[in-house]
């Protein structure tokens, strides 16, 4: 069995991803030509006498909600070629250039747009948008380097970034509710064509992860988590770093309020950093509370900063949406691709945090105001509170794991677009204005082959003291769609009293209510129990086997070495009540 096994491991590896997408095509063309058949009688159907160009295309596109802009974007531009991974980059770059030209197209609107809010909005489209650009670039990169050994990683990769520049189109889109003047529906027809090409891109790779894990290409992913190894920059000590005691960590940089470090502001010590540092790069913030804005820039990856706790390292900022403030804008600390103006912004992959507090204290009156805001793939935050009311934590895209961390708020106080898990954290609903609910999660998934979720396990969800006495007048709930395709799991959890029987809430009228996907697994406490739920059609009863693929070891599907490598306490699988 196991020299068998080798055998075809070996075999798949020879083949290369173009024979396995040719493959993967011969099916879905062969399902396109009967569908036709099917169609038309079975009389010879014009599917059949495409040239093989042609159904190369037709099969790319198979999988498409947009199938006309795909098949006419990709015979306009593929060049006869009959490479399918050829092919499916030419798709990726078509998309590329399509949001080069809507960010063209944005700077004319500039000119016309009177509205502060409606600027500042398409400056954010162009940051958005570029950072797009780039994911679709190293989509590229990854395809062109694609080894069938690491079949599941590279999808996986590809999923991730793909899905995410769908999701900064639609949060360009975003930036401009409540806003007046015609910008806002002039940049919605803008990105209609590159959003259609992106979508139709993210369709092909989820159609060919599909196909591989049909066929099995690529080995388990077992097996991948199997061989998943550590960075190379990661030495053992390095691996034991988070799990020391901050006084005692060798920091590469010391901030302090007192002067004891070599800088007092955080600001000071991120420029600081050098361009060529070693990864990773240690950052030591003492206890203090810093009122300052930072900017983390994207040459400085591989970061690791450490607190000295939750409540005595303290990042602090009031920016809020009813000051006229983008919400992307009023994040206290963020976690981001490109520089953009907010109080605290990471550009960096693989970032890590421990030991600090974030807040944002415009309160309930601000509406929209960011704690922390996370667009940083493959990061590990442990043992952090984020304090707030509405908007506390956006996981804006992206792959993130949480553990031991304590949130507050009120409104969609977890929420965004990214592979979310917090793992053994504690959920505190706290007073909103009168007349208002609450509601702890907001998932924005917007494309449904997107693998984007907010999953909390083994988690506490419970009431402020201030919240309390009016729990059952300002009712609480676990989730609401922000997007059509949100996905929610809560596992595994213990929930108070304060959750509302029906459990969760609508966004607006019906939408998502058919397509979101919810599920609560084996929770606890008075507000776990079932019976008043509603009972909309996405709204999903689970076994074991199904939630399983929500757990973090698997949910990540490339393997969790990104975060066994920092050494936080950390589960894979399930953990109990």
């Amino acid at each position: 069995m196991g020299d068998s096994d080798d055998s075809s491991k070996r075999k798949i590896a020879v083949l290369g991803v173009s024979s396995l997408l040719l493959v993967a095509m011969v099916v879905a063309v062969t399902v396109g030509v009967n569908e036709k058949v099917d169609e038309r009688g079975g009389g010879g159907g014009t599917t059949a006498e495409l040239s093989t160009s042609s159904k190369e295309v037709t099969a790319l596109c198979q999988p498409s909600t947009y199938k006309d802009t795909c098949e006419k974007s990709l015979a306009k531009s593929a060049e006869n070629t009959t490479d399918p991974k050829k092919l499916v980059q030419v798709g990726f770059e078509l998309a590329a250039d399509s949001l080069r030209e809507s960010i063209k197209n944005s700077d004319t609107l500039k000119e016309i747009a009177k509205d502060p809010m409606a600027k500042r909005g398409l400056e954010i489209c162009d940051e958005l948008l570029e950072t797009a650009i780039e994911d679709l670039g190293r989509s590229v990169d990854e395809l062109g380097s694609f080894d069938m050994t690491k079949a599941y990683v590279h999808l996986d990769n590809l999923k991730t970034w793909l899905e995410a520049t769908v999701t900064f189109q639609e949060n360009c889109k975003d930036g401009f509710v409540n806003t007046t003047g015609p910008a806002g529906d002039k940049m919605r027809e803008i990105l209609k064509t590159s959003e259609e090409l992106t979508s139709n891109g993210l369709a092909m790779v989820d159609g060919l992860a599909k196909i591989f894990a049909s066929f099995k290409f690529g080995g388990s992913r077992r097996l991948m988590e199997a061989q998943s190894e550590f960075p190379s920059w990661v030495s053992p000590a390095q691996r034991r770093l988070l799990a020391a005691d901050p006084a005692g960590v060798q920091a590469d940089m010391v901030v302090a309020q007192d002067g004891s470090g070599q800088y007092k502001t955080i600001m000071q010590a991120i420029s600081a950093i050098p361009k060529q540092h070693k990864i990773p790069f240690v950052i030591r913030v003492k206890e203090g509370i810093y009122k300052e804005t930072v900017l983390i820039p994207k040459s400085a990856e591989g970061i690791v900063m450490i607190g000295d706790g939750q409540t005595k390292t303290r990042v602090t900022g009031n920016k809020n949406f009813a000051a006229g403030v983008q919400t992307s804008d009023t994040a206290t600390f963020a976690l981001i691709r490109k520089g953009l103006s907010c109080r605290a912004a990471v550009v960096a992959p693989s970032f890590v945090v421990r030991d600090m507090g974030f807040e944002n204290t415009a309160g309930a009156e601000g509406h929209q105001a960011v704690a922390f805001r996370s667009r940083s793939d493959n990061s590990v935050v442990y043992n952090c509170a984020f304090d707030g009311y509405q908007d506390t934590l956006y996981a804006q895209a992206y792959r993130q794991f949480y553990r031991d961390c304590s949130i507050t708020g009120t409104i969609d106080f977890v929420f965004g677009t990214a592979r979310t898990v917090l793992q053994n954290c504690k959920l505190i609903v706290r007073k909103p204005l009168p007349n208002q609910a609450c509601i702890v999660t907001a998932e924005g998934k917007k494309d449904p082959r997107g693998d984007s979720a907010i999953v909390l396990q083994s988690c506490h969800i419970s009431a402020d003291p201030a919240y309390f006495p009016v729990r059952h007048t300002n009712k609480a709930y676990l989730g609401r769609p922000w997007k059509e395709y949100s996905t929610t799991i809560v596992m595994n959890s213990v929930l108070d009293d304060l959750i509302a029987p029906e459990g969760w809430l609508p966004w607006q009228g019906d939408l998502g209510l058919n397509t979101l996907f919810y599920a609560e697994f084996e929770n606890t406490g008075p507000g776990a129990a079932q019976g008043g739920r509603v009972a909309w059609k996405g709204i999903k009863k689970l076994d074991a086997t199904q939630v399983e693929k929500f757990t973090p070891g698997k949910l990540y599907v490339e393997g969790d070495a990104w975060i066994r490598v920092t050494n936080v306490p950390y589960v894979p699988g399930f953990m109990k009540s």
